[in-house]
């Protein structure tokens, strides 16, 4: 049957009604994958993608630069990411930038984010690869929980069996709690102890006291700190050694006086150990006593002479005016 015009006039508008919006399909989304731009591809890795998938988007600073090109296993730890980032981007993306994995809202797709570094550090250039954070997984901090809710459980368990026996007061605890004896024993402890505490703290203080003292130069061992004063010393001692030695000498030419004495040379030994020596000189002293005694009579007789009485009166009183004056 053949077909009239319109029918062929609505075919050619269906057709390019679905042409157009093939278009703009295709641009829309080339678009929004950044195929139609000018962009450069960098990498980064991760130990766990979190369910990344590609054509992902890729988001600097809360803007999306780019989508996510290839994921790639390269060991068991070790997962390398590449991206399609739009080159008027690039130049804002520092080498010391940080890659993370989170999720585009609460329930949305997975999406990598690049923090911005910080400091001076060039630009990223086609092919570098960045560093990367892996964030702690859900999984992780559920499997974390279940382990603290165990350890709580357990914990709970334990507490409420020590606070039962402190109650019935069994252990220490409990019979410091229940025992009244013992504890005004440790309540007299403790006053005692504030009381050596407050003895010892005055200690301290006139220990400090006594310490800061010994600097000053009113005792004796601020006196030996003293510059000066340790010189003088130093030159007493200096002198003492010097003396010390002289003495010595002293006593050594002493000790040799005393031998020639002993082994009978000189005349200290001829006068000690000759006995017909003393006995002269006994003599003589008695002699001299004697003549002393007469010469003391004589004397006597020349006052009372008549020719010398003048002459001794004379003498008397001139003894008497120096007195006097």
């Amino acid at each position: 049957m053949e077909k009239t015009n319109a029918q062929k006039i609505k075919l050619g508008i269906f057709v390019l009604a679905g042409l157009t919006l093939f278009v703009a399909a295709v641009y829309f989304i080339g678009k929004k994958q950044n195929m139609f731009g000018q962009t450069s591809h960098i990498s980064t890795v991760f130990n766990n993608v979190n369910g990344l998938q590609l054509g992902n988007n890729v988001r600097y600073s809360g803007i999306n630069v780019g989508t996510v090109k290839d994921i790639e296993m390269i060991n068991d730890t070790m997962i390398r990411v590449d991206m399609i980032i739009n080159d008027k981007i690039l130049p804002h993306i520092k080498t010391d930038a940080v890659a993370t994995i989170s999720s585009d809202g609460l329930v949305g797709n997975m999406i990598i984010n690049i923090l911005p570094g910080k400091g001076n550090a060039p630009n990223v250039k086609a092919g570098d690869v960045i560093k990367s954070f892996s964030k702690v997984r859900t999984e992780d901090i559920l499997k974390t929980l279940s382990v603290t809710n165990e350890n709580a459980a357990i914990l709970t368990a334990d507490l409420i069996k020590i606070t039962k026996e402190i109650t019935d007061g069994k252990g220490t605890v409990g019979m410091l709690l229940n025992d009244t004896s013992m504890a005004n024993d440790l309540k007299e402890t403790l006053h005692y102890l504030k009381i050596t505490s407050q003895g010892t703290t005055t200690s301290v203080a006139q220990l400090n006291q006594l310490m800061a003292s010994l600097n000053r130069k009113d005792n004796v061992v601020g006196v030996i700190n003293d510059t000066a004063v340790a010189n003088k010393i130093k030159h007493i001692v200096t002198n003492l050694e010097k003396s010390s030695i002289k003495i010595d000498s002293v006593v050594e030419n002493l000790n040799a006086t005393i031998t020639n004495a002993k082994d009978g040379k000189g005349a200290i030994n001829y006068l000690s150990n000759d006995p017909k020596l003393v006995q002269k000189i006994d003599s003589t002293m008695t002699n001299i006593n004697q003549s002393s005694i007469k010469l003391n009579q004589n004397m006597e007789a020349l006052k009372h002479n008549f020719l010398f009485r003048g002459y001794f009166k004379k003498q008397e009183k001139e003894q008497q005016k120096a007195l006097k004056k």
